[in-house]
């Protein structure tokens, strides 16, 4: 069974996919599929809420990788707990707010919501750096 902080990090995994089918989605009805499929060379920059979910995604991409860092190293060195759960679990949720409200654009709330996600990535570190 999986510990909270890797059921968290599953979701997110899976939140940064169904963000880049929607990123897909949005550049497909931007530029066509024809564009898409070729090389890329030219592609004109995506606008409105496609583009907004393509940063969205690379945002996510971005933090994605230091969140799976932060879970992993509590989980191989056993210094997960609830502080870590509880981090994991505002990471996931605030990136998902983030998502959503980036897509609607909504400029300072998606600031306040990456903010909260990097909260919970902080408690993570701290859980682990009080064990070094």
């Amino acid at each position: 069974m999986l510990t909270p902080d890797l059921k968290y990090l599953l979701l997110s995994v899976l939140l940064c996919f169904v963000q880049m089918l929607i990123a897909a989605t949005g550049a497909n009805q931007k530029v066509g599929l024809t564009t898409l499929a070729g090389n890329r060379e030219g592609l004109p920059e995506l606008t409105g809420w496609a583009g907004r979910a393509r940063r969205a995604h690379l945002n996510m991409v971005e933090n994605l990788v230091l969140f799976a860092v932060l879970v992993l190293l509590a989980e191989i060195e056993d210094k997960n707990s609830a502080m870590t759960a509880l981090g994991a679990a505002i990471f996931f949720w605030a990136r998902l707010a983030y998502a959503v409200i980036y897509i609607a654009g909504i400029a300072w709330l998606r600031t306040a919501a990456w903010f909260v996600s990097v909260i919970g990535m902080a408690m993570i570190a701290f859980e682990l750096l009080k064990a070094m």
